[in-house]
């Protein structure tokens, strides 16, 4: 049964490794586990719903319920609470869905886009929960926060989110109905008053000829400097800017201008979490990086991993790292087949493939390719907490990007 439908709905269950196997589900694991100091009764929670003493969770506006096995013999009644948004907060996020058709299409694809949620956040709506947002509840007589059964109920929602993204409208207070009902009228609205059609032009080659003949030619571009112009006065004091980071600012900003120039239009349109990224790629130093870190609210480790995929894969690459797809199926199955032909000669022994969405993974070696857009594969290593994290440059061939990183894992 949907979350979007009052009724209990159990979340499936989930390896030893990890409970949530997209970004957004484990944007909430994260933020469970920032909320709380006891990492011993995480720890205990995370075991109870291994073992499945997480009962069917039923999902509200503002709450989601379920009964926990603990101890006793009677379950527990565990909740975890949500702020919902308010209609304007509302009435923004779905704005900022409609603007782009590529985030309704992802949701109904039940995957959600980083794009969404980095919009609405820069716009004032928090989509993903904040650690200090989940408010845990429990009739077990721990004072925890929260205690070991709201913990156990926290990870298995992870489950339901990961399968779900609504679930997430659904406890910030709306429901799927609700949602796509809103999103049709503003649809419908925007198709009502829209402007007439403009009139018809000449075609842009003629245009084009015709601005050059009266243009006169532009000089050869000049390569930009390594280093800005020194700023002629000290920024005011108060602001927490400093001339140093200035002069760096300025001086990233006449490389990207030299390159837009030049044609290369790569990372044109970023969001600020993915500038924040490109920047820190670029190796500005650790108190940079940090700094980044901290403004947009990126644990260090993922900031790190996001790092790496721009510098193997660029703006794609951060694509790839972050948002998983479902691609046509005969690419998929090709890729498969090419990988379990080649792994008879690499592999010592049988290597099944795990395929999930656009990757594929080899558990027992620790190998992950992910297939991005431009139908490129991008190799991926675990690390020895079970995080993926990008090794190489991608590769048009799946064989050539599993040679890549295959030497690296010690098989």
């Amino acid at each position: 049964m949907s979350p979007s439908v009052p009724g209990p709905r159990r979340a499936p269950a989930r390896g030893k490794r990890a409970f949530a196997a997209t970004w957004w589900g484990q944007a909430w694991v994260t933020a469970l586990e920032d909320s709380s100091l006891d990492t011993g009764r995480l720890t205990r929670g995370r075991t109870y719903t291994r073992k499945g003493m997480v009962g069917p969770a039923t999902f509200a506006p503002g709450q989601v319920k379920a009964a926990v096995r603990g101890s006793q013999p009677r379950p527990y009644r565990s909740s975890v609470h949500l702020p919902v948004l308010t209609d304007t907060q509302w009435a923004t996020l779905l704005d900022t869905i409609a603007a782009r058709a590529g985030h309704l299409a992802a949701l109904l694809d039940d995957e959600m886009p980083a794009e969404l949620v980095d919009d609405a956040r820069q716009a004032g709506v928090p989509l993903l929960p904040q650690p200090t947002e989940l408010d845990p509840e429990c009739s077990c007589p721990d004072w925890g926060y929260p205690c070991k059964h709201a913990a156990a109920l926290c990870y298995a929602i992870a489950a339901t989110i990961d399968a779900d993204p609504f679930v997430l409208f659904t406890l910030r207070g709306r429901r799927r109905e609700e949602v796509l009902a809103e999103l049709r009228a503003r649809r419908r609205a925007k198709q009502e008053t829209a402007a007439p059609s403009a009139p018809t032009g000449i075609p842009a080659g003629a245009a084009y000829n015709r601005w050059a003949e009266h243009t006169p030619r532009l000089p050869e571009l000049l390569a930009p400097a390594a280093h800005a112009a020194a700023l002629p006065v000290a920024p005011p004091s108060g602001t927490g800017l400093s001339t140093t980071d200035l002069e760096r600012l300025m001086t990233d900003t006449a490389a990207r201008a030299a390159r837009l120039l030049a044609g290369d239009t790569t990372g044109l349109h970023l969001t600020q979490h993915q500038d924040a990224v490109r920047i820190a790629a670029s190796g500005p130093g650790p108190e940079w990086f940090h700094r980044l870190v901290q403004n947009t609210g990126t644990r260090p480790i993922a900031f790190a991993r996001l790092t790496r995929a721009w510098r193997h894969g660029g703006p794609t690459g951060l694509i790839v790292a972050e948002q998983p797809h479902t691609p046509d199926p005969v690419v998929m199955k090709a890729a498969r087949t090419a990988l379990t032909a080649a792994l008879v000669e690499m592999a010592p022994g049988p290597a099944p493939l795990r395929a999930w969405h656009n990757r594929l993974t080899l558990t027992e070696h620790g190998i992950q390719l992910r297939l991005g857009p431009g139908a490129r594969w991008y190799p991926y290593l675990r690390d020895d907490d079970g995080q993926w994290w990008p090794a190489a440059s991608p590769d048009a061939d799946p064989v050539g990007a599993l040679t890549s990183v295959w030497s690296r894992t010690g098989t």
